[in-house]
């Protein structure tokens, strides 16, 4: 793991605020760790006591609904941070956090990011900065799973994923997601999901080979999402 100073996914996140003496004592109170695929980073009520800070890879955020669904609510790719919300606001994790992927995460204690956020302005109004970001993602979210069909919010879902994570060499999305994970984006049962990949196969939008998903047609599935 490369020192905070020299890391550049902290360009991405509100630590790009912090100088070198706060990266440098960051340094030196930090946790790295790898995350297999499919481990969690943290779970729903748990109490987290400080923040993650994701190096590499991709994690899953959800929340599990009263009839034991697996609601995803988002993405978190690499110089994102997890756990802010819940160590302003002193509660224990109202979302669980888990990898999709192997991942690299640095764990920042509670005591230091809140030194940071007492003595650093910039520091305090990036991390507010952020958790409105996620609010505003949270209230488009709802409005979408109100008014758009299943359809619709499938459609959507596959153009963000091509669009914030990329593609592998042979066009498919490079992030696999399972058809049960996807469905819980999307807010539907499984067995929808996977008829709906299915007529949008047959409809030529989309090209399915195993777990891998190549969008084929962007404009229709655009004028789908809409």
């Amino acid at each position: 793991m490369s020192k905070c100073e020299q890391c550049i996914v902290r360009e991405f996140s509100s630590l790009k605020a912090l100088n070198k003496e706060e990266l440098l004592k960051m340094a030196d109170c930090k946790t790295s760790y790898t995350i297999k695929k499919g481990e969690p980073i943290f779970e729903e009520g748990e109490s987290v006591n400080g923040i993650f800070c994701v190096k590499d890879g991709v994690c899953k955020l959800s929340k599990l609904s009263a009839n034991g669904k697996d609601q995803i609510v988002k993405l978190a790719k690499s110089g994102e941070l997890l756990g802010q919300r819940s160590l302003i606001s002193d509660e224990p994790a109202n979302l669980s956090a888990v990898a999709l992927e192997d991942m690299e995460v640095c764990f920042i204690p509670k005591s230091e990011i809140m030194n940071f956020f007492n003595q650093n302005n910039q520091f305090s109004m990036n991390v507010m900065k952020t958790i409105c970001g996620d609010l505003k993602e949270a209230d488009d979210h709802m409005v979408s799973m109100a008014q758009k069909s299943v359809k619709e919010r499938l459609a959507e879902t596959l153009l963000y994923l091509e669009d914030n994570f990329g593609k592998n060499n042979d066009g498919s999305l490079r992030i696999q997601l399972s058809r049960e994970e996807l469905a819980g984006i999307i807010g539907t049962a499984t067995e929808s999901c996977i008829r709906l990949l299915s007529e949008l196969n047959k409809n030529g939008l989309v090209d399915l080979t195993g777990k891998k998903i190549t969008i084929l047609d962007r404009n229709k599935l655009k004028r789908m999402a809409e």
